[in-house]
């Protein structure tokens, strides 16, 4: 007798009787190691080995019980040893306390349900024929009339512990749990979940949830997971990561229309439980809407949430770089969603020094001042006047010592006496080098050279009940009526 594989087959009886499902797993493939039945004219009885299962001591013998034998001489020796290592179950069965229970709360069952043979026997098959207990005779007993993995919530209970509390376990046995049927379910990854972890106890999660799972678990998807009152029932084990969940999208999410219409559902909250706050400015970077700045951020106890991959709108054929203007200049804060000001420039505005076109066609830094002043486009989106404009110019000798003295306006004689229709009908380019003290420098009723600002028609009682600010530039508190 090898004294290892008497070991495991000892083991084994104990286990048995536990439904330990997946430590026997591990060790059933050397049960032919020891032979009960062999031995069955030495022990009359189970208790003569296994004396400490039923008093809650130690459920092997000792190992001078096989040397008296198996000494050389009536037998090969053997240097058997009990195991010193626990099994690894979640279990809550011990034999003792299961014949306690039975004896208290069904007596009449209390002879036939302590036995040994009851659970590690089959039914007439001859004396010492040991085998595992099956589990689904454990649920037959206990009257759980379903296969084992697909017992009701509140069996679980009856024989496992949660997670957290199977101190014995690894992570490895964690690993190894079987899935329900119900888990394989395309709907249950998607939502049918989280019905089965509301419809448990008052703690407010399933029972059977918490077999296998525990806090860790829910949150390596949920991003909402520290406001779900059934995750946070959980308790916190690192173990239960060892089962590997995968983020899956729903199917609304493989609709072609659903990039463009998305939006409804954002604002409906629905988003909250896969993406974070980061996974949506993936594409709302410029000014993300106020669906996403509801989103929480990611951070500990929370999944890291969807990876978002931008894609490209069906809107966006081979030849939208033709025909982007058009809708960029009717609708900017759609193009605002998913692109910034840096996007645009990529093309508009390449770096001069390498030689490379840009929006502006060759030569036009020769005609913008009329392209400017006509408003052909607006200067403003790419270009900051105050410091753009004026900085080229500056360069170019385009400026002048002072408010009246030669300048940029130089290129066209006589401009002076008429600026004020240039500055009516595009006071916008005035304003790049100009400033309101410049015009007050002729035009003011109370200095400079007293030239009236008004032009004909001027109506000062309705410009003064429109916005009298305006009038005390000129005439301070006392406007005149």
């Amino acid at each position: 007798m090898r004294s290892g594989t008497r070991r495991v087959l000892l083991t084994l009886a104990l286990l048995a009787g536990a439904g330990g499902a997946a430590a026997a797993a591990r060790l059933v493939h050397r049960r032919d190691g020891f032979s009960h039945v062999q031995h069955r004219a030495l022990f009359p009885s189970c208790d003569g080995c296994h004396a400490g299962v039923a008093t809650g001591g130690d459920p092997w013998p000792a190992a001078t019980v096989c040397s008296t034998c198996h000494d050389g001489t009536i037998q090969r020796r053997t240097d058997w040893e009990p195991p010193v290592e626990l099994p690894h179950t979640n279990l809550r069965f011990t034999h003792l306390r299961h014949r306690t229970d039975v004896e208290a709360h069904r007596p009449g069952l209390a002879d036939s349900a302590a036995r040994c043979a009851t659970c590690h026997a089959e039914a007439g098959a001859p004396r010492m024929t040991v085998r595992l207990a099956a589990v689904q005779n454990c649920l037959d007993c206990h009257g759980v009339t379903t296969a084992h993995l697909e017992a009701p919530d509140s069996a679980c209970a009856t024989c496992h512990v949660p997670l957290p509390d199977a101190g014995r376990l690894v992570a490895a046995d964690v690993a190894r749990f079987l899935a329900p049927a119900s888990h394989r379910d395309s709907s249950f990854g998607r939502g049918g979940h989280a019905v089965a972890a509301r419809g448990g106890t008052a703690h407010g999660v399933g029972q059977s949830c918490a077999t296998c799972h525990a806090r860790d678990f829910c949150a390596s998807c949920h991003v909402n997971a520290p406001e779900v009152a059934a995750i946070q029932a959980l308790a916190p084990d690192p173990r239960s990561l060892a089962i590997v969940a995968v983020l899956r999208p729903p199917a609304s999410h493989a609709d072609a229309e659903f990039l463009r219409t998305h939006g409804a559902a954002a604002r409906n909250g629905t988003c909250a439980s896969c993406h974070t706050r980061e996974s949506c400015a993936t594409c709302h970077s410029e000014s993300p809407p106020r669906a996403v700045a509801a989103l929480r951020a990611s951070g500990p106890g929370r999944a890291r949430g969807a990876q978002v991959v931008r894609r490209r709108p069906a809107t966006h054929g081979s030849d939208f770089a033709e025909s982007h203007a058009a809708i960029a200049t009717s609708s900017p804060r759609t193009c605002a969603s998913c692109h910034t000001r840096a996007d645009c420039l990529t093309c508009h505005r390449p770096d001069a020094a390498q030689g490379a076109g840009g929006y502006h066609p060759v030569g036009f830094l020769t005609r913008h001042p009329a392209a400017a002043y006509a408003r052909e486009t607006s200067c403003a989106t790419c270009h900051n006047q105050a410091t753009f404009c004026a900085t080229c110019h500056e360069r170019a000798g385009l400026v002048a010592a002072g408010a009246l003295r030669p300048g940029y306006h130089d290129t066209k004689p006589g401009f002076m006496l008429g600026h004020g229709q240039a500055a009516r009908q595009s006071l916008e380019t005035c304003t790049s080098c100009h400033a309101e003290r410049d015009c007050l420098t002729c035009h003011a009723a109370n200095g400079g050279r007293r030239f009236n600002p008004h032009g004909p028609g001027f109506d000062a009682a309705r410009l003064r009940r429109k916005n009298p600010g305006m009038c005390t530039a000129c005439h301070g508190e006392a406007i005149p009526n």
